[in-house]
């Protein structure tokens, strides 16, 4: 597919530095706060704010920042600060949808900490891989702080791209969970879903978790099959989309399928149905308020949008 990388998060081509990641040189940090990232700026002027590394904001900081890379040269580190509490926090930090933002004291009026899917069509392609390193890198931090192995505290080494275990000696290295998400197609028409707990009128298209021992299109045609009950035949790779809500790399693909007749699991998902070409374009323009296609940044809304205008080659 050759628009493949213009998708949210497909990079600008970050330089990872990894030679540098034992020893990294000092610079500034990016701070998030129980997976909020700062921002500053309003409505589609929005960037995430880079402090220096002994700005105020980081003294409760229990771990050390993570080296993300090297942006034109200058060295880039993301922190958590998630130990500070704030005097304004809501019921839906860490909601599905939470458009609540929180300030810290110690930072400017107009910088703010907020949720990455609410604003990540506002980001530059720079900032967006920028911001998704270090939300999936600080997330794994936060889940796996005991080895393994041993079941020990382990300790954050290499910049934050490795976890050692002083006890038994073992190495830990960040987790990405590789996840399938399917374009179905029969004839004019498109397969769509809805989880259970997604926002009322809210689809998109089906996806699932590879299993070991699993090739991505045996994994796209089992995740169909068990949740619609759709038989698919020829899976292609369209593109992929690191997800870090929490650490997922997307692979979309297009499958044909072979059947129509559509069995939900209601284990699974809420609901499926066949959407043709025209009501999608209805639901895309807003049109349509039992159908809210996939959000604007997903790869779901990115390939929904190239297959409408046949541009999936």
């Amino acid at each position: 597919m050759k628009h493949a990388e213009r998708v949210t998060f497909g990079g600008w081509g970050l330089d990872r530095a990894a030679h540098l990641r034992r020893d990294p040189p000092s610079g500034d940090v990016l701070p998030f706060w129980r997976g909020k990232v700062l921002f500053d700026g309003d409505g589609e002027d929005r960037h995430p704010v880079f402090l220096s590394a002994d700005h105020s904001v980081f003294d409760q900081s229990r771990e050390p920042a993570v080296f993300l890379g090297l942006d034109d040269k200058a060295p880039r580190f993301a922190r958590d600060i998630s130990d500070w509490e704030p005097d304004d926090t809501t019921e839906t930090v860490g909601a599905f949808n939470d458009p609540s933002e929180q300030h810290h004291p110690a930072l400017g009026e107009g910088q703010r900490f907020g949720e990455l899917r609410a604003n990540m069509t506002r980001l530059s392609r720079r900032s967006a891989e920028l911001v998704a390193t270090g939300k999936a890198i600080l997330e794994w931090h936060r889940t796996h702080r005991f080895c393994a192995q041993c079941g020990q505290q382990s300790q954050i080494a290499q910049g934050g791209w490795q976890r050692d275990c002083p006890a038994c000696e073992a190495h830990h290295f960040p987790r990405t969970d590789p996840v399938v998400i399917m374009l179905i197609t029969h004839g004019n028409s498109v397969l769509m879903g809805r989880s259970h707990f997604w926002p009322e009128g809210m689809y998109s298209l089906l996806a699932g978790f590879v299993e070991p021992g699993e090739t991505i299109e045996a994994a796209v045609r089992r995740e169909v099959v068990e949740e619609s009950g759709i038989v698919v035949g020829e899976v292609s790779y369209l593109s992929s989309q690191p997800w870090p809500f929490p650490t997922s790399l997307m692979f979309g693909c297009h499958g044909h399928a072979t059947s129509t007749e559509i069995t939900i699991d209601k284990d699974e998902i809420e609901d499926a149905q066949w959407v043709t070409r025209e009501v999608m374009m209805q639901a895309l323009a807003g049109e349509l308020p039992n159908m809210k296609p996939a959000r604007k940044g997903s790869i779901a809304r990115f390939l929904i949008e190239h297959w409408l205008a046949d541009t999936l080659d």
